[in-house]
């Protein structure tokens, strides 16, 4: 027969382990099965990827994650690095984080922007949006022969996070002014 109390604990959720974070950043010559081979060493820890982003860029794979598990899938994955360099010949570097916050009182909008390719746009235009306080959350970048006339080009896409207490209507004509003044093309549009 169960009393009362023993019946009110077994009735409560099993408490989850805290939850540990670690960014991690990965590069090396790109080769097929490399991410397979990275993501299966994380599974093998007790690792969960969050947040991630891979891309390759010239020869170059390159790869960033923010991993969560207990403590000790966490210490795993760190003590394995080392040994994940030299198995899968790349360069990782690590770092203990903690999960993001986000807040409410900002709205992402999109940026595109493309111009004649010459060095400092993306100097230029980070430049404008750290002026104002205004976050960049991602960004992306490339450069390709314009058709016909295999002019350089250069395109960029960011996503920016702008405080609900600017105008939106002001920041857009003033980016726009700044982009006509530099002669680049230029969007700028909330993020559906």
């Amino acid at each position: 027969m169960h009393n009362a109390a023993s019946m009110r604990s077994s009735s409560r959720p099993p408490t989850e382990p805290m939850q540990n974070h670690i960014a991690v950043s990965v590069m090396g010559a790109n080769r097929h099965g490399l991410l397979e081979a990275f993501t299966k060493s994380v599974k093998d820890c007790g690792c969960s990827i969050g947040e991630s982003r891979m891309t390759v860029l010239g020869d170059r794979f390159t790869l960033m994650l923010i991993l969560s598990g207990s403590w000790d899938a966490i210490a795993k994955i760190e003590s394995l690095l080392p040994r994940l360099e030299n198995q899968l010949q790349v360069k990782t570097l690590a770092q203990r984080a903690e999960p993001r916050r986000r807040q409410g009182d900002l709205m992402p909008y999109a940026i595109e922007v493309v111009s004649v390719d010459h060095p400092g746009i993306v100097h230029e235009i980070t430049q404008f949006f750290a002026q104002r306080d205004i976050g960049i959350e991602d960004m992306y970048s490339g450069t390709y022969a314009a058709a016909h006339t295999a002019t350089p080009m250069f395109s960029l896409h960011m996503t920016i996070s702008v405080p609900t207490n600017v105008s939106i209507a002001g920041l857009r004509g003033e980016f726009m002014d700044f982009c006509d003044h530099l002669n680049f093309d230029a969007i700028m549009e909330p993020v559906k």
